[in-house]
């Protein structure tokens, strides 16, 4: 494992994601077995060497150069090399400010939701009495938010997102 990372190390550097980025995993070293045929006809598992791993996790903003990364290690791994990549997470930076302007952008929407529900009344819509958030979605361009999902949902595997939020509010109606 310690003779191939200089190789990872300098695969990572010529894609644009430099060293500062890298946040580094525990070595971990485990038994490598294999099966071995007995003669009666069965198999035993058997040691065979060690199998060594480190988890390399990369923080970046510049998405262009992870995804192309990402697509690039397969040429290492069709040379041999015993490298290993999940697909990127990709996570919204901004997440709280994207929650306040939908939850500011609710709160108006439900106002005019309640003027249109007793337009035809003759009363108004008087104060707010009660307001509580309930799931927040993180979805996939074209994703919907059906289904039981209480707390939400957060897509990590889509660069592109649609972000959700359920609201309810509860006004005073006034003659």
């Amino acid at each position: 494992m310690r003779q191939e990372r200089p190789g990872l190390d300098a695969f990572l550097v010529e894609h644009g994601l430099p060293d500062t980025s890298w946040q580094e995993g525990s070595e971990l070293v485990t038994p490598h077995m294999i099966d071995v045929p007995l003669p009666n006809g069965g198999t035993r598992a058997e040691q065979s060497g060690f199998d060594a791993n480190q988890s390399l996790v990369i923080t970046t903003k510049d998405l262009v150069k992870v995804v192309e990364a990402n697509k690039a290690i397969l040429s290492l791994q069709a040379e041999g090399k015993p490298y290993n990549a999940t697909a990127p997470m990709y996570l919204v930076s901004n997440l709280e400010e994207i929650k306040m302007s939908l939850i500011s952008a609710a709160t108006a929407n439900a106002r005019n939701r309640a003027k249109e529900f007793v337009k035809q009344d003759g009363v108004q819509v008087g104060v707010m009495r009660s307001a509580s958030q309930g799931a927040f979605y993180i979805l996939p361009p074209g994703g919907t938010s059906d289904g039981d999902d209480y707390g939400g949902v957060y897509d990590k595997t889509t660069i592109n997102k649609l972000a959700k939020v359920v609201v309810t509010i509860v006004y005073n109606i006034e003659q």
